[in-house]
């Protein structure tokens, strides 16, 4: 079955190709799907819960509850932003079970009132590392209210576009731009133009984390009671 996957990877199937063969039997395929989100998956519910140990959780529910209903993907919308939506309702009902209804329905409800960020001051002149830049621009990213963060997460550091952002998180296209632009405005620009190209480098899901989760996934599924 590496060979399979190995091929897909080469030849470049499509994330429908790879569901409609799992639907037919080659459940080993499913790693493909899990690999190519993983980091997705991981960024949107860390923005939402702002906890590794939980968004791990969340990624492996997600991937779990997908699985058991692939043959209800139609199509209707990208199977990323679909998958996505699941891992966000899974986040949000982790969110609610903590008793932070206050949150849950701003983002939800799209209440858009914009509270004071408080921010570390870094001076313009200090000479950082990529990695330090990265971890500057987290902690900035982290401190933003949940609706802007998750957002945020989603277009400018996982560079979805708005229509998929928009079908994952069940919201308008407009509230999306909305809450990102606000999000941006919370974040100081210089921090902006020192990340620049690096956005893309924060929240890293790679190596032995990616390998535990598909493993992690693997194990559940071969449950009996695996969850529906």
């Amino acid at each position: 079955m590496q060979t399979l996957i190995e091929q897909a990877r080469l030849e470049g199937w499509t994330d429908e190709e790879v569901v409609r063969r799992v639907l037919e039997g080659e459940t080993a395929l499913y790693e493909i799907i899990m690999r190519r989100y993983n980091q997705r998956l991981y960024r949107v519910a860390r923005a939402i819960l702002r906890s590794d140990t939980d968004a791990e959780d969340v990624m492996q529910d997600a991937y779990v509850r997908a699985y058991a209903h692939l043959d209800q993907f139609e199509g209707r919308s990208a199977f990323g932003a679909w998958l996505t939506r699941i891992a966000v309702n899974e986040a949000l009902a982790r969110l609610r079970s903590r008793g932070r209804v206050q949150e849950l329905e701003s983002m939800m409800n799209g209440r858009d009132e914009a509270p004071v960020l408080v921010s570390k001051e870094e001076s313009p002149e200090q000479q950082v590392s990529v990695r330090e830049m990265g971890e500057l621009l987290e902690e900035a990213i982290l401190m933003l209210p949940t609706p802007y963060r998750t957002v945020l997460m989603m277009r400018d550091i996982e560079e979805m576009n708005t229509a998929d952002t928009a079908s994952a998180l069940g919201i308008t296209e407009d509230n999306v731009k909305v809450r990102l632009h606000r999000g941006r405005a919370m974040l100081r620009k210089e921090l902006f133009a020192r990340a620049g190209a690096n956005r893309s480098a924060a929240f890293p899901f790679l190596g032995n984390r990616c390998d535990y989760v598909v493993k992690m996934v693997f194990a559940r599924l071969a449950r009996p009671e695996r969850q529906t």
